[in-house]
């Protein structure tokens, strides 16, 4: 991040002691206080929120981009057999298409009053923390839900939604009470079998390694917080001391990693659970943070200081749907 907008010194103060009536030793403990606060700030990593650990995230466009653009190629043509001295060899070549995403800003902004800066300064206490701890924890939320949901009326598009991540279709054979429920109840792991639960677990995997005829296979699993707690706790058998979890993990030679993710409840058709497998890398898919969260110089305005805060993003970009898996009403 540019040092002007970390860092301060006297002369930055200048104008705003004038204006604002602070005077020399003031201005000086607010410029050391926001330098402590913004470094202060800067190290909470999205707490709580799961966007930037699920899906790698990359600000190799910088800050400036307007539009990030990726390009996908595909080979087209192939070999043939042919007779000696033969002129009509059979062409091959590369078909490209280019895939633009938006970059839109997330704005907000936090300050303190005269007041609050000259009471700090005399009780020889800090400037609340907590502010700029709001301001960060506000714009890591809004990032967090167009990573998931992306952002519809501004042209984001979210791992939750976007239109070319392939379905599977869980079998609607769950019973309640030993009698087959009905059709959004059967589908559900809870209604399920051990049995049931690990077929339709590796149906996913296998539907994946069908459709891309074993190029892409998952190493990540995703689970809401019931799915997970269902299917982490629930015995295998009556006679095992294994959950189906763990006997799918030990039985699967891909997926090596389980993720419990908020965010997948509810948000399939008609508020049902998503369970979802992919391959976590940056070759597949990125969360597009043009600019990382940056804090910049407080401005006066009347008898407050106020410091505008400020980041770009794109949404999710998925360079290949179809190393992601995903079914409705688990």
């Amino acid at each position: 991040m540019a040092n002007e907008k970390m860092r301060y010194d006297e002369r930055d103060y200048a104008v705003i002691t004038a204006s604002q009536r602070l005077d020399a030793n003031e201005g000086i403990f607010f410029a050391r206080e926001l330098e402590y606060i913004k470094a202060q700030s800067y190290d909470v990593q999205y707490p709580e929120l799961t966007a930037t650990r699920i899906i790698p995230f990359s600000s190799e466009a910088g800050s400036g981009a307007e539009t990030i653009t990726y390009q996908q190629y595909e080979e087209v043509g192939q070999a043939k057999i042919i007779s000696n001295y033969a002129t009509d060899l059979p062409r091959v070549d590369l078909k490209g298409k280019e895939f633009p995403a938006k970059v839109k800003s997330i704005g907000a902004s936090y300050g303190y009053s005269i007041q609050d800066i000259r009471a700090a300064r005399m009780a020889g206490k800090s400037l609340e923390q907590r502010k700029a701890n709001a301001v960060r924890k506000a714009n890591d939320t809004e990032v967090n839900r167009i990573a998931y949901f992306g952002d519809e009326e501004h042209g984001l598009i979210g791992l939750l939604t976007h239109p070319n991540i392939p379905k599977y279709v869980l079998p609607a054979d769950g019973t309640l009470n030993g009698v087959v429920a009905g059709t959004a109840d059967s589908i559900k792991f809870v209604n399920k079998t051990p049995a049931q639960v690990l077929r339709d677990l590796n149906g996913m995997v296998a539907k994946q390694l069908e459709l891309t005829q074993n190029v892409e296979r998952p190493d990540t699993l995703l689970l809401d917080h019931e799915t997970n707690s269902d299917i982490g706790t629930r015995a295998r058998s009556d006679n095992s001391d294994t959950t189906i979890l763990e006997f799918f993990l030990k039985k699967n030679p891909w997926i090596k990693n389980v993720e419990v993710i908020p965010e997948l409840k509810g948000a399939g058709t008609g508020g049902t659970n998503i369970v979802m497998m992919y391959r976590k890398s940056k070759e597949k898919l990125t969360l597009e943070l043009p600019q990382p969260f940056e804090q910049f110089p407080p401005q006066a305005q009347n008898l407050e200081f106020v410091i505008p805060c400020h980041s770009r993003c794109a949404g999710v970009i998925i360079y290949y749907p179809y190393s992601i898996i995903m079914a409705e009403g688990c």
